[in-house]
């Protein structure tokens, strides 16, 4: 239990890292990155797999780059559905998506 919470708490410091390095992404404060960080491990839990899952031809095609594009997607939807978190378009969703993977990542292995 409280190894969950540090990492959604380390998800959120993520998230603000993130913001804080590419200018097409806002946080409005701390509050707001820990429910952005819950939404994201919520659709990524929840939505992704099935996305994975309706969209395995293409993912096949493109050698697995497609997930790059799914993450960045839900990204950019959290987003757009979130109001203290904003991403300006799907470009600025997929360099965010690749940064906060890397970041929070890296942010995991501390625990670990």
């Amino acid at each position: 239990m409280l190894t969950m919470l540090l990492v959604w708490i380390l998800n959120a410091v993520a998230l603000l890292v993130v913001a804080y390095l590419l200018p097409g992404i806002a946080v409005a404060s701390f509050g707001s990155a820990l429910i952005a960080a819950l939404v994201l491990g919520l659709l990524n839990m929840l939505v992704k797999p099935v996305l994975v899952l309706l969209t395995l031809p293409i993912t096949i095609i493109t050698l697995g780059l497609f997930l790059l594009v799914l993450n960045a997607l839900l990204f950019w939807f959290a987003g757009s559905v979130l109001k203290g978190f904003q991403v300006n378009g799907f470009w600025w969703a997929v360099g965010g998506a690749i940064l906060y993977s890397l970041i929070s990542g890296l942010l995991s292995r501390i625990i670990a």
